[in-house]
């Protein structure tokens, strides 16, 4: 029923940046939070961002607070990711996921990125971070 598509993976150098997207189908971006999580070559998937779908409210996992940004279009049904000043260490699949539950990422701070709370998922786009 819902789906979710992510682009704008790629090659970057170290210290550079990429905006990847989510696009939405089956559902309004609006009535959901979008997470974005990442699983490198070896390790679990972990969460890194989130935006809720009533507040706006957005949080960070520390590795990346400070280099990314989350953002939402709703009249494009789109959420992405800005990432900058990318280090090797953030080479992995990057996924997006959706969430009824997730409704306040400020108050519900690092719980917004536990996997458990999300529903749909998309299917992956790698990133490389390599000189």
């Amino acid at each position: 029923q819902v789906q979710l598509v992510e682009s704008g993976g790629g090659l970057v150098q170290p210290g550079g940046s990429l905006r990847l997207s989510c696009a939405a189908s089956g559902f309004a971006s609006d009535d959901y939070s979008i997470g974005w999580f990442r699983q490198a070559p070896g390790k679990e998937r972990e969460g890194i961002s989130c935006i809720s779908n009533s507040d706006g409210s957005t949080y960070f996992e520390a590795s990346v607070q400070g280099r990314f940004t989350i953002s939402r279009d709703n009249a494009k049904n789109t959420v992405y990711l800005q990432m900058n000043s990318l280090k090797p260490e953030d080479t992995a699949v990057y996924y997006c996921a959706a969430s009824r539950r997730v409704t306040s990422a400020q108050a519900m701070g690092i719980i917004a990125l536990l996997p458990a709370w999300y529903d749909s998922w998309g299917q992956g786009t790698q990133v490389t971070v390599s000189s």
